[in-house]
């Protein structure tokens, strides 16, 4: 068993349930809020980066490597994922918005491609 290939379908099969979930979303970020759209917005970023990270650990725990790119496109790609299966669960979101979220996801890439070459230089 390869601890970061565990890790990584975990998370992200665990996200994904999650950005399924009405009921996820409203305790999250509960409609009350003005701002309950942005805040949203922010924790995908996040959740988008820690699956991208995992992704490239794993990918590495396979004596593999994937240009930073890849893992942006993978991110992007899963991101898209979510946003078919949210259509249909009866998501209500317009194709601009759609896109918007495909690009947090490449975000989450971004940062995850970041935080690792921090991480592996220091």
């Amino acid at each position: 068993m390869r601890p970061w290939t565990i890790a990584a379908f975990c998370a992200a099969a665990a996200l994904y349930a999650a950005a399924l979930s009405a009921a996820f979303y409203e305790i999250t970020s509960p409609s009350w809020l003005s701002w309950h759209v942005a805040l949203r917005k922010a924790y995908s970023i996040v959740a988008f980066a820690l699956v991208a990270w995992l992704l490239r650990r794993a990918v590495a725990e396979w004596n593999g490597h994937w240009p930073d790119g890849g893992i942006v496109a993978a991110a992007a790609l899963y991101s898209a994922a979510i946003e078919v299966g949210q259509y249909f669960c009866g998501s209500q979101e317009g194709l601009g918005w759609n896109a918007f979220d495909v690009g947090c996801g490449a975000a989450g890439g971004v940062i995850a491609n970041r935080i690792d070459r921090r991480r592996t230089s220091a």
